[in-house]
This record gives C-alpha cells, structure tokens and sequence, in this order.
C-alpha cells in the first residue's frame, strides 16, 4: 500500500457487492477506454451541475471507488472523503489521489461520521450494491448539510434492460445489482426526507458525430429529463426539521389595583375573581 495516504477503518456490515482486486483492477481499466470515459465525465458534469457547490466547502462521496469521483469533485475546489467497503479500491483511489483526500472503509449503510459533518454528499452508482437502500439514504442525509446527489442506472433504460439480460447467462459484477427509476428513488427520499426540494437531469448517449458536438455545448433540453436514459441524477436539497412540543408555564396572578386610563381604577374582587373599573 502506497505511504502517501491512509486508510481509516470503520466497523459495520459489508455492503451488497465489495469489488475483489481482480474486479477493482478490472473497473479501472474499463474506465480508461474512451467510450466509457466519456460517459463518466457526462455523470461528472450533471453533478457539478446539480450539486453547484461553493468552493472550500467539504463533501464525502459514498462508494468512492476507484476515486474518479473524488478526483472530479476535487476540481470543483472542494475539501473530498471518500468511502468504500473494498479496501482494493481504496488501495487504488489512493494511489490515484495521494494524501489530497480523507479516505475510510466502511460501508453506506453506517457511515463513521457525525450529523451534519459535511457540507455535501454524493451517491454515484452505488445505491445498486448496498444491502439497504433506504438506509444508505438516510445516512447520507443524516451527515449532510446542504445538499445530496444521487446518481444511478437507470432501470427502464435499454442499457440496463441488456445488463439484467446478459446476468441470466453471465456471472459478473451486476449479478446481485439493484437498479431503480426515477420515481422509485423519489418516493425513498419523499419518505426519508420530506417535502424537500429537488431535482433530476439525465445522460443520454447521443451517436457519432452528434455526441461529439454535445461535448462542446449545452446538452439539448430534451436529453435533460428523460425516464429512459441510461444515467439519471437527482439533486436533493435538505431542510433542516425540529421536533417541538408544548412548554407548559406555571405562573400565579397578581391583583390589578392600579389606574388604566385617565382617573380610573381597577378593584380586584378576591371572592369571585373579578374586577371592577
């Protein structure tokens, strides 16, 4: 392991999936290739997007990964974390960013972190490996202050339709995936969170040469919010919420002989209470 960063480690239980070494070293090959580049700098770029982040502030990326999420985040101007389950991705975020991040294994479902201890948090394809969405969510809005984005695979895109195919024949990485849509996510967070603020944008792979154009400009409006694009992201804007109860206040009333306008005064009628003017 490389001596330039360190490892925190936090208990709790694995999460869905822990990539092994050959499939953390798979994954960053894979993510190399072009195609694929491509389409994790267009996840990259919703983020930013829909996290609009202020510089300085701090963020922790939940299931960091190989670290290109940090290293993304990172150039925002932002203070990263990173956690994982797979020490062997986090071997390699480490090497890919040296001591700049906070680096902890540890899994979504029980982050080691106190409320609130972040300005931000990121979710980017993870919920599909965690045993317990619902509780991965809630921990990500329990540590964070300001804002949560989600990213995912989208389940009524085409891309997904041939990975859940393809696992029927093939054993891989996505065999135990669990992939949502947009209104199943909502809903969690509707029922985690509240009546709170938020968003969603997609990705949508667009073919040569178009794609190509789209890299320099604006993604087209209609590629923005569609339910079968194979990435979709959602921003969500969290609201601080207080628990109040009743105070109830003993006190003891003081007989009113005094003036109240002009020449008149006040009798106090101790046998039933009144007052006479």
């Amino acid at each position: 392991m490389n001596a330039d960063f360190q490892i925190r480690i936090a208990d709790g239980e694995p999460m869905g999936h822990v990539y092994t070494y050959s499939e953390a070293k798979a994954l960053e090959q894979q993510q190399q290739k072009p195609g694929h580049l491509a389409d994790i700098q267009s996840a990259h770029r919703l983020m930013a997007r829909m996290l609009d982040p202020l510089r300085g502030e701090s963020v922790l990326d939940i299931g960091c990964g190989t670290g290109l999420g940090l290293s993304a985040l990172m150039d925002m101007g932002l203070r990263v974390s990173g956690l994982d389950p797979s020490p062997d991705m986090i071997d390699i975020a480490g090497r890919r960013l040296g001591n700049r991040a906070d680096l902890h294994r540890g899994v979504a479902e029980d982050l080691p972190f106190e409320d609130n201890a972040f300005t931000y948090a990121v979710i980017l394809n993870t919920l599909e490996f965690v045993d317990d969405p619902v509780k991965a969510l809630e921990e990500a809005f329990r540590v964070a202050k300001d804002r949560v984005f989600i990213g995912f695979m989208n389940r009524h895109s085409v891309l997904v339709g041939g990975i859940r195919a393809q696992r029927v024949f093939v054993r891989n990485v996505y065999g135990d995936a669990r992939f949502f849509s947009v209104w199943e996510l909502k809903r969690m967070i509707r029922a985690l969170a509240g009546s709170v603020p938020l968003s969603w944008r997609s990705v949508t792979r667009v073919p040569h040469p178009l794609g190509i154009f789209r890299r320099h400009r604006p993604p087209f409006h209609l590629f923005c919010k569609s339910p079968v694009s194979p990435f979709i992201g959602i921003g969500v804007t969290l609201v601080p919420r207080y628990r109040t109860r009743p105070l109830r206040l003993k006190c003891r009333t003081k007989p009113l002989q005094d003036t109240l306008t002009g020449m008149a005064r006040v009798e106090w009628r101790p046998q039933d209470g009144s007052t006479a003017v």
